[in-house]
């Protein structure tokens, strides 16, 4: 009897230690997890302060004296033109000349001469955005008055985006902080210090555009941008 009660003790010892390491291992767990991750975001609406549009004038002539006169007539007359809509910064990029050569019957090239092709990059600046986009719209009826043109996509762009983006960082953190305390609410617990913060990458983008990218999207093709700002926010639970 007396051995009975020895071995129900020792049993009961170690189910006890058992149980303590057991509560040991738990309380341990819920430490080192005692912290919330939570993805915040912010965005704003901008309007672009500055425009840019390139273009060139195409010529193609014989030789090279007909398509230098004819390629300086055709810049008049879109100087001309640029001058008219108060447009200053004009800027002329380094012309480009090549020759190009007839083909025989069996389509391979010979060395007699077809012509020679200019082609005269320009490009002009502005802070009036809206006129940029007005000029990138009308420019190619220069077409009737002689001038060949190719025309590129606008660009637009929004001088305070540095600021802007330090702003944007900074309530998507706060966004993460009260989506926190949210999700905390129910269970009576309530947002800690931040432990870390990880910045994710900004979009830009226009502003009924519902793209993202994990690159990033930097979209210049617009006057209006949304630029959203997103902010993976690690706290402490209190």
């Amino acid at each position: 009897m007396e051995k009975f009660e020895k071995l129900q003790l020792v049993s009961a010892g170690l189910l006890l230690s058992a149980a303590l390491i057991i509560c040991t291992q738990i309380a341990s767990s819920r430490v080192s997890n005692d912290i919330i991750s939570v993805t915040g975001s912010a965005y704003e609406i901008v309007k672009s302060d500055s425009g840019t549009l390139s273009f060139n004038i195409v010529v193609k002539r014989y030789n090279k004296q007909e398509a230098y006169s004819a390629m300086q007539s055709q810049i008049k007359i879109v100087e001309k033109y640029l001058k008219d809509k108060q447009i200053k910064e004009i800027e002329r990029k380094t012309i480009n000349g090549y020759y190009t050569y007839k083909r025989d019957k069996t389509g391979a090239y010979t060395d007699i001469q077809d012509s020679y092709n200019l082609y005269q990059p320009i490009s002009i600046h502005s802070d009036n955005v809206e006129l940029i986009k007005e000029i990138s719209n009308e420019i190619t009826s220069l077409i009737n008055q002689g001038v060949d043109i190719n025309v590129n996509p606008a660009s637009y762009d929004y001088s305070k985006l540095p600021e802007l983006k330090v702003t944007l960082l900074e309530k998507a953190s706060q966004d993460a902080k009260d989506r926190a305390a949210s999700m905390l609410k129910p269970t009576g617990n309530s947002v800690g210090k931040i432990q870390s913060v990880k910045m994710g990458v900004y979009q830009i983008t226009p502003v009924d555009s519902t793209s993202v990218s994990d690159m990033g999207i930097n979209d210049t093709s617009s006057i209006d941008k949304k630029v959203t700002a997103v902010a993976n926010v690690s706290f402490k639970i209190k």
